[in-house]
Order: structure tokens, then C-alpha cells, then sequence
């Protein structure tokens, strides 16, 4: 491990936004280590590291096997931020009280007593995001509180004489009003790290993919959405003809969809592609399938066997290539002692004997870098800003089984959801919009006549990287008009419902 006087230490205790935290240090231009809690001594000591931040994490410090850390740590006299469960764990290992109490999902307001130390140049509240059970309800010796939310006391301490900090909140998520100031205070501050941005290089991806490929080829998964296709292009950059895109055409992404992937693929990458129908076969292999999970990994599985399947019809084929980011694979508990929240089938549904080696170049990227990678390599902007599209489409906006009534209706209530967005100039203000088939069912008045029919939910947020959102603010006409169409148009719906519940708690898609 290299010595690093100008690194911080991130103790990742398996939080959701674990890796977050790295990122926003990175866009400051600080260099960070990432370590398990039971090598965390010897991680600091190795690298010289200038600061140290414990991550959140989904474990009560009472567990037993939970995360935990070396007392020694705090006797380094080296700068320690603990975050949400980190905070907890620094308070509990330092003779405080840490109790289950009202949780706090979302977002609350901090008031500010003390605007100093990490809270230095804020204003006096702000909106922060939290999303935790247990909190401290006794400080340990010598701490301070420098901000509290009506539920939490100690939101925001410090200790009077060591440079030990903690927070409830969680200042790496987008949604956390001056999260980015906290965590710069820390580090430029306290840390007394000079700070040095650091811009994205497609180049330097182009380069790596490179390196990794030589002259093999590699058969790239996409899907016309802005993941995949920022991945194809990167890849395609880096070995020409050599690439080989595959669409599999599962019956359960927008209609349309197959035109936009030709579109990409013979104006914007050029490059041969594969069109495989498979409709008929992703149907099949949900039939009588109900489970969130068992149905993302159905889907995964016949993936992977078509991708299989064309790779063995080609020579020199040794590489797999997706446009997996990062969101995916810590959702899909791509961290230690992380939560599955929901397995990706592009993650999670990978099998151990797969045959080929995986490409993926924005493995490490948020939805956002993405984004600016494609721009900067030279994609359009109706392309890289495009509404994302989860990968086993409709498939997971159907709760329950998929069948072809269910997908009839969530194209045309998904369609309706989109047109009226765009007919409102809302559509490019959002993250994500559209319609999910909710699997309550409720009575209704059609033509005089009792009808008992299925729910229909509406979603709509905003969001940067995908780790946190907000529910977008929709014009009560546009809703009405919404709410009309939806169940004049669509067959067997008795009404319709308006999502507002950001993230945390709830994720982006229902499953």
C-alpha cells in the first residue's frame, strides 16, 4: 500500500452511500483509501492518511457481528468524520448512548447552533437528507452539539479538545443542501488538504479499454439508453470493428426502442448490429413469476444465455460488455457488509461460469459522470440526457406477473404519462416519469356499472445520481389531465395514484 500523506481514509461500514463519499472527495481532488473497519488501523497507519471518515451503514452498533473499529483509532490525533452510523459507532465506542428511535427517511431540516468547524459559513437551516433507526441519545464525554433537526438532538457535534466529528445526516448525498461545504470544510479545514479538482478523461477510459481488449472482440449489451450506449461508444472508440452490439429485443422496453438502437448504431457509432427477437421467450420464462427479485434474475439469465448464444456464431469473441454503473452494482450489494436492495440483472444476474470476461467501462461512474463522459466523447445531448429506462423494462413497473394484457396497459398508460409531460414542457426538468402497474386493485364507477380493476401508480422525481430523489412538483392540471386520459384510455384501470416518496426510503423503480 503507498504511503499517501495527502489521503483520506474512508471506513466503509457497508452504507448505500459508501461510495459517494469517495466520489464528492474526488471531485474536490482528494486522494481516498477505502478499508474494511477490522484493517482500518493498519490501512491508516500504511498510507500516513491525513483524515479518516466513517461511512454509514445498515447495522445497529449493538448487533452482534456488526462493523466496528480499534478504540486506538481515536487516540491518532488524526481528523475523524463519522457519518450516520458511523457517528453512532464513534459515540458508542466513546461512552455515549445510542438507541432504536423515530426514524427519519428523507429529507429534514438541520438547525444550525454552532456555524462552526464542519458547519463553518452555512446558513442557519438547511435541508439535509437522512435516512436512519437508531441515533444517539447521549453524548459521550466532551462532545458538543453543533446542530440538531426537530427529532435529533445531536445531528451535528464536535469534541472540545480532539478533531473528532459526527453527523446524522448525509452530506455526500446530492440532496443534502451544502452536503459538498461539510464535507470541504472537513477535508481542506481540519484535514488541512489543499484541494485540486480533477476533470473526467473519456481518453484515459478509451485507453484502459485498450489495454484490456487488445485485438479480441467483444459483444457490448445495449439498449438505446444512455448507460449502454455512452459504454458502446467508449469501447467502439477503443477497438473499432472489433465491437460487435447486440439488442435483444425482449418485448418489454418502449415501443420505439428498437428504432432508437438502429438509429445509434448507424448514425452515431458505426458499428454492425445485432437485432435478436426474443419477445416470445422473455414471456415464457415469466410466466407464473411474481417475485421482484426472482424476476430480475429471470430476465439476467436469459440475457446472459442469448448474449452466449451469438458470441459462439463469432471468432476471437473473449469479452462481455455492459454499461453497468455504479448505482447498480452497491443496489446489487456490491459493497461489504451492504444491504441488496435489489439485484441488477446486469450485476446480480451474472453467472460464475459466464465463458467471457466483462467489459465495463463506467463500472465506477454515477449516472451524472456518465452523462459528461458521453458528452465529452462526442455524443449528442438528446442522447446523453435521455430519460433512463431500467434494463428489465417493463418487467419491473408490472407488479406481479408479466403478461401480455398487463404489458398492453403499462406501454399505454407509460405513454400517456410521457406525452403529457412533454405536452406540460416538463419532461427534460425530471430524472425519471412514467407508469406503473401497481397490483391493488379498487372498485370503480364505469358506465353506472361496479367495476373492480387494477391501480395504476404514477412516478416522477428528480435526481443527479441516482442515490437519492425528490418527488417532482406537478401542476394540478397537468395531473387532472393525467389522471383523466390513464383511465378513459387504458382497459381495467379503476384509478390512479400520484408517487411522492423520494430516496431514501423508497428506490427509483417499484422493484
Amino acid at each position: 500500500m503507498t504511503k499517501n500523506p495527502n489521503t483520506i481514509v474512508i471506513i466503509d461500514n457497508g452504507s448505500q452511500t459508501a461510495h459517494l463519499i469517495g466520489r464528492r472527495l474526488h471531485q474536490l481532488g482528494i486522494q481516498t483509501q477505502y478499508t474494511d473497519p477490522h484493517e482500518a488501523l493498519k490501512t491508516i497507519k500504511e498510507t500516513q492518511a491525513k483524515g479518516i471518515i466513517l461511512s454509514g451503514g445498515p447495522s445497529s452498533v449493538y448487533e452482534e457481528g456488526a462493523p466496528t473499529v480499534a478504540k486506538e483509532l481515536f487516540e491518532l490525533n488524526i481528523p475523524m468524520l463519522g457519518i450516520c452510523y458511523g457517528w453512532q459507532l464513534m459515540s458508542y465506542l466513546l461512552g455515549g448512548k445510542v438507541e432504536l428511535s423515530d426514524a427519519e427517511y428523507g429529507q429534514e431540516t438541520l438547525q444550525i447552533a454552532k456555524p462552526e468547524a464542519i458547519l463553518a459559513s452555512l446558513p442557519q437551516k438547511m435541508h439535509i437528507i437522512m435516512s436512519h433507526g437508531d441515533t444517539v441519545t447521549k453524548l459521550p464525554p466532551d462532545f458538543v452539539i453543533l446542530g440538531s433537526t426537530k427529532r435529533v438532538r445531536f445531528a451535528a457535534v464536535r469534541h472540545t479538545s480532539k478533531p473528532l466529528f459526527g453527523i446524522q445526516f448525509h452530506p455526500e448525498a446530492f440532496h443534502t443542501e451544502n452536503g459538498m461545504t461539510v464535507l470541504q470544510n472537513f477535508v481542506e479545514t481540519i484535514c488541512g488538504l489543499q484541494l485540486n479538482p480533477l476533470p473526467i478523461e473519456p481518453k484515459e477510459i478509451i485507453q484502459q479499454i485498450k489495454e484490456q481488449v487488445g485485438d479480441k472482440k467483444v459483444i457490448c449489451a445495449v439498449s438505446g439508453g444512455v448507460d449502454s450506449t455512452v459504454a458502446a461508444f467508449l469501447i467502439g472508440k477503443a477497438i473499432g470493428k472489433n465491437l460487435i452490439p447486440v439488442y435483444v429485443d425482449s418485448g418489454l422496453m418502449r415501443p420505439g426502442t428498437t428504432e432508437i438502437v438502429k438509429y445509434i448504431f448507424s448514425k452515431l457509432i458505426k458499428a454492425d448490429l445485432i437485432v435478436a427477437n426474443e419477445r416470445s421467450r422473455f414471456l415464457h420464462a415469466l410466466k407464473g413469476v411474481t417475485d421482484p427479485e426472482i424476476k430480475r434474475k429471470t430476465i439476467g439469465k436469459l440475457y446472459i444465455d442469448i448474449f452466449k448464444e451469438i458470441a459462439k456464431k463469432h471468432t476471437n469473441v473473449a469479452f462481455l460488455g455492459q454499461g453497468t454503473i455504479y448505482s447498480d452494482v452497491i443496489e446489487s450489494k456490491g459493497s461489504k457488509g451492504a444491504s441488496l436492495i435489489k439485484s441488477h440483472h446486469n450485476v446480480g444476474g451474472l453467472p460464475k461460469d459466464l465463458g467471457l470476461d466483462l467489459v465495463e467501462p463506467l463500472r465506477s461512474y454515477y449516472k451524472d459522470q456518465v452523462r459528461e463522459i458521453g458528452r465529452l466523447a462526442g455524443l449528442p445531448e438528446d442522447i446523453v440526457m435521455q430519460q433512463p429506462f431500467p434494463g428489465p423494462g417493463y418487467a419491473v413497473r408490472i407488479r406481479g406477473e408479466v403478461t401480455e394484457e398487463r404489458l398492453e396497459q403499462v406501454q399505454k398508460a407509460d405513454k400517456i404519462v410521457i406525452d403529457e409531460m412533454k405536452k406540460a414542457g416538463l419532461y427534460e426538468q425530471m430524472f425519471q416519469c412514467f407508469a406503473v402497474m401497481t397490483g391493488a386493485y379498487s372498485t370503480a364507477v364505469k358506465g353506472d356499472a361496479r367495476a373492480f380493476a387494477e391501480v395504476v401508480a404514477i412516478r416522477a422525481y428528480t435526481s443527479s445520481d441516482v442515490m437519492t430523489s425528490q418527488p417532482a412538483d406537478l401542476p394540478f392540471e397537468v395531473l387532472k389531465s393525467l389522471i383523466s386520459r390513464i383511465v378513459n384510455e387504458v382497459p381495467k384501470v379503476s384509478r390512479v395514484v400520484l408517487d411522492v416518496t423520494p430516496k431514501p426510503p423508497a428506490t427509483m423503480e417499484w422493484e
